[in-house]
C-alpha cells in the first residue's frame, strides 16, 4: 500500500489538483492525479494480486478511493464476487466524480443486466445521497433502451431525496431517456411525481442536447413548471 501511495504522489500534478478542487470544492484530499494515469495504474493492479489490494487499500486520499473503484471494474472475476466488492465500495463514495467514474467502469453490467438490475434495487431503497446517485447513474449508463425504458422511468419516479446530487442524477437520467426514447419519455413527463426542481432540470438538460431539434426544444421549454 505504501508503494501505491508513493506512485500516486509521484503522479500528482499541482495544476490538475487545483482544477479538480474547483470541480469538487467539498473534497480536500485531492492529490492531483489525472484519470488516464489512474486507469493505467488500476489495470496494472488488476493483473496482479488485486484482491489483497482491495482488502487492504487506504482511503485517505481522493485518488486512493477512485483507484479502488477502477480496480473493481477491471478485475478478472465472476459476477457474484464483483458484486460483493461493489457492495463494499459504494459506502465509500462521497462525491459525484468517484460515483460516475465508478459506474462507467462497471462494464460487466452489459452482459449481466438482469442480475445487476436486481442488485441495484437495494440502493434505490437507500436514503444515502451517493448510494442513490450510484443506482441512478447505473441506470442511465446501462439500461436506457426499449427493453428497460418503462422500468427505468417507473423507478426514477420513486426516487425521493433532497440531496442535490440525487436530483441532478435523476434529471440527467430522464434527459437521456428522452434523447433515446422520446415518445415513452414524453408520456412520462406529462404525468409524473417529480419535484419541481428535478422536473425543470430534466427539461433544461433535454434542451441543452444538440440531438434535439429547435422546434422540440421550444415545446420542452413551454412545459416548464412555474
Amino acid at each position: 500500500m505504501e508503494m501505491i501511495r508513493e506512485q500516486l504522489m509521484s503522479l500528482a500534478e499541482e495544476d490538475y489538483r487545483k482544477f479538480s478542487s474547483r470541480l469538487l470544492p467539498n473534497i480536500d484530499t485531492i492529490l492531483g492525479v489525472c484519470l488516464p494515469q489512474l486507469r493505467k495504474l488500476a489495470k496494472q493492479i488488476a493483473k496482479a494480486d488485486w484482491r489483497t489490494y482491495l482488502n487492504t487499500a487506504e482511503n485517505d486520499y481522493f485518488e486512493e478511493i477512485m483507484l479502488q473503484g477502477m480496480v473493481i471494474g477491471y478485475a478478472p472475476c465472476e459476477v457474484e464476487e464483483r458484486l460483493l466488492y461493489i457492495n463494499s465500495f459504494v459506502p465509500k463514495i462521497d462525491n459525484w466524480s468517484v460515483c460516475d467514474s465508478f459506474c462507467t467502469g462497471l462494464k460487466f453490467t452489459v452482459k449481466n443486466r438482469e442480475r445487476v438490475w436486481d442488485f441495484l434495487q437495494m440502493y434505490f431503497r437507500s436514503m444515502r445521497e451517493y448510494e442513490l446517485r450510484f443506482a441512478v447513474v447505473m441506470l442511465l449508463s446501462y439500461y436506457i433502451d426499449e427493453e428497460y425504458i418503462n422500468r427505468v422511468l417507473d423507478i426514477l419516479d420513486t426516487v425521493k431525496h433532497e440531496g442535490y446530487y440525487v436530483k441532478m442524477a435523476v434529471a440527467w437520467a430522464i434527459s437521456i431517456c428522452y434523447i433515446k426514447l422520446p415518445e415513452q419519455t414524453m408520456a412520462y413527463l406529462k404525468q409524473n411525481t417529480l419535484d419541481d426542481f428535478t422536473y425543470n432540470k430534466a427539461l433544461q438538460k433535454i434542451t441543452e442536447s444538440y440531438r434535439i431539434d429547435k422546434e422540440t426544444k421550444g415545446i420542452i421549454r413551454d412545459m416548464k413548471r412555474k
